[in-house]
C-alpha cells in the first residue's frame, strides 16, 4: 500500500510539471505572438471595471488580432488581470501579447490631449468644448464672462473675439484657464500684427475695431480668396456712413433665441448688434477671428462694391449699385426659398 502511494505521489507530481512546462510553453507562444504588426497603430479606450470580454472586443475592435479565449487564457497564466488599468492608449507596432498586456497593467498616461478652438466660434462654443474636452480640470467652471476676463487680467470684461482659433496641446489634468490663457495671449499678438500691417487709409481707429470688424467679415464668408473682398465692402460703407447690414451681427443680437431662420422683423428689431437699425461697428466683436480675417481686414481687398449675396454656393455675389444687388438677391436667394 505505502509503496502505491509513492507511485501515485511520482505521478502526480509527473503530471504537474507537465502541466507546468505546458503552461510555460503557451505562455511562451501566446506572449511572443505580434499582436500589433510593425508599422501599425492602435488607439483605444479600456473603461473602468470591464472584464475579460469587453475588453477582447475593445482590443479587436482597435485591429489587434488577439482572440477572447487567448486573451483569457494569457490573463490566467499570468494571474494579474486585477491589475488592468483604465485609459486611453496609443500603441505603435511591433507589440506582442506580453507587450500588450504588460502594458495595460502598467497603464498609459497619454503624453497630451489636444483642443482645437475653430474660426467663427463664440466664447459660449469655446467654453463648451472646453467643458467637453478629456482630462482637462475645469478651473473656470461656474465663472461668467466678466470673471473669466478678471482672471485673465484682460482690460475687457466681454470675452467674445479675445480668444484665437488654434488647435491648442495640454497635459492629463490641465486646466482650461491655462488653455484660454495661451489662446488669449495668441490673440493679442495676432491682432497687434495685424494693426501693425494695415493699409494706411483703413477707416479704424484701433486694434479693438480691427478685431470687431474682423469677427464680422469671418462669420460672413469662409473663403480666404473673399474676405478681403467683404473687409472692403464692409471698409467702404463705414467711410460713406453707410450701416454694415450684416446678417451675423443681427443673428448674434438675437442670441440663443435665434432659430435658425433670420425673418424681416429680425432685421427691424433693434438691438446693440443690429447693424441694419445701428450705425458703424457692433459694441464687441461676435466671433473669433481667425489670421485670415485679421489679415483682410487691416489690408482690404480694393473694390468699390457696396453689397454682396451669398450665390449659396459658398461663393458671393459682389455689386456696386443697390439695382444690381437686388438682382442678385433675387437671382441667388428668393428663388431658393
Amino acid at each position: 500500500m505505502r509503496r502505491f502511494l509513492l507511485v501515485l505521489l511520482q505521478l502526480t507530481l509527473l503530471l504537474a510539471l507537465a502541466a507546468g512546462i505546458g503552461a510555460g510553453y503557451k505562455w511562451w507562444q501566446y506572449g511572443n505572438e505580434e499582436v500589433i504588426a510593425p508599422g501599425n497603430t492602435a488607439s483605444f479606450e479600456i473603461r473602468r471595471g470591464e472584464g475579460g470580454r469587453p475588453i477582447a472586443a475593445t482590443l479587436r475592435g482597435a485591429g489587434i488580432q488577439v482572440e477572447p479565449w487567448e486573451l483569457s487564457l494569457a490573463w490566467r497564466l499570468r494571474g494579474d488581470s486585477s491589475r488592468i488599468k483604465a485609459g486611453r492608449y496609443e500603441l505603435e507596432g511591433p507589440v506582442t501579447l506580453r507587450g500588450l498586456m504588460d502594458q495595460l497593467v502598467l497603464g498609459q498616461a497619454p503624453k497630451e490631449y489636444m483642443i482645437a478652438l475653430i474660426d467663427g466660434w463664440n466664447i459660449r462654443q469655446v467654453r463648451e468644448a472646453l467643458a467637453r474636452a478629456p482630462e482637462l480640470v475645469q478651473a473656470t467652471a461656474g465663472l461668467s464672462d466678466e470673471q473669466l476676463m478678471q482672471k485673465l487680467g484682460a482690460d475687457v470684461a466681454h470675452p467674445e473675439g479675445m480668444f484665437a482659433p488654434d488647435t491648442y496641446a495640454y497635459p492629463p489634468g490641465g486646466s482650461d484657464l491655462d488653455v484660454l490663457a495661451r489662446a488669449f495671449r495668441l490673440q493679442q499678438q495676432r491682432v497687434a500684427e495685424a494693426w501693425a500691417a494695415r493699409a494706411e487709409d483703413l477707416p479704424l481707429r484701433d486694434e479693438r475695431e480691427l478685431l470687431i470688424l474682423a469677427s464680422i467679415v469671418e462669420k460672413e464668408s469662409a473663403r480666404d480668396d473673399e474676405r478681403p473682398l467683404v473687409a472692403g465692402v464692409f471698409v467702404n460703407r463705414l467711410r460713406r456712413g453707410m450701416p454694415l447690414q450684416s446678417d451675423p451681427t443681427t443673428i448674434y443680437g438675437i442670441g440663443e433665441a435665434f432659430d435658425g431662420n433670420l425673418r424681416r422683423n429680425h432685421l427691424r428689431t433693434d438691438t446693440p448688434y443690429n447693424t441694419y437699425t445701428r450705425g458703424g461697428l457692433t459694441p464687441t466683436p461676435i466671433s473669433m477671428p481667425g489670421k485670415g480675417a485679421l489679415a483682410a481686414t487691416a489690408n482690404p481687398g480694393q473694390t468699390s462694391a457696396l453689397y454682396f449675396v451669398s450665390r449659396g454656393d459658398g461663393t458671393s455675389e459682389f455689386s456696386e449699385t443697390l439695382e444690381r444687388h437686388n438682382r442678385a438677391v433675387n437671382r441667388y436667394q428668393r428663388k431658393a426659398r
